[in-house]
């Protein structure tokens, strides 16, 4: 689950999983994805992403739902906290663990400016919730691969600033099913068996004008 930018991370991460034995749907939605019921924009997004999670739930039946922060998890630290834990609840009530994911650094542009405080603060609320989980919730930090600065070369943003190439995507990738497989018990496919696969044509690079 995520906006845009698990969007374009999720075909790089499906052939990973695919290629690990793992089954795998990819959930994010452009535009929006945020669980999060905060301000009024934010809440109307999350509407649809709570139908779409229990139709989800109920087609997929998975045994881990793993959230990426997104670009709109716009509200006060206990509106986030109330909203990732009413997620950690939803992926208890069905049987299935909650992974969160810290989102990746992406460029603070004139859009984002004003939200920029409720985006430094869902990273934060999201490891305290994982650590009241009961140990049924897991946080990961993406910072262990992006770094924090948007603009470094180990970022490896697109031409946006905000979202990922294939080779960034591919990066995620590798270290998600990495990270999954040691809590989950499986061993990871190598990424020569999956990183030069027919994902990379896929559209949404190119509309990013990733070579």
């Amino acid at each position: 689950m995520g906006d845009s930018i698990a969007g374009v991370e999720g075909p790089a991460l499906e052939a990973a999983l695919t290629a690990s034995g793992v089954e795998f749907m990819n959930a994010s939605s452009d535009g929006g994805g945020t669980v999060v019921e905060g301000d009024e924009m934010s809440s109307r997004l999350a509407e649809s992403t709570w139908e779409d999670l229990e139709e989800n739930i109920a087609s997929f039946r998975p045994d881990v739902i793993a959230y990426q922060i997104t670009t709109y998890d716009w509200g006060t630290p206990e509106q986030q906290r109330s909203s990732y834990e009413k997620l950690a609840g939803t992926a208890r009530d069905a049987g299935a663990e909650l992974v969160l994911v810290s989102a990746p650094p992406f460029r603070i542009d004139d859009f984002y400016r004003p939200y920029e405080s409720a985006i430094e603060s869902a990273p934060e609320v999201a490891g305290e919730v994982a650590e009241a989980g009961g140990g049924r919730v897991h946080f990961l930090d993406s910072a262990q691969l992006w770094g924090t600065e948007s603009d470094a070369e180990r970022a490896q943003r697109a031409p946006d600033g905000i979202h990922s190439c294939q080779q960034g995507s591919a990066a995620f990738a590798a270290w998600l099913s990495e990270e999954l497989g040691e809590r989950y018990d499986f061993a990871p496919a190598a990424p020569e068996e999956w990183a030069d696969g027919s994902w990379t044509g896929d559209e949404r690079f190119a509309q990013l004008g990733c070579s």
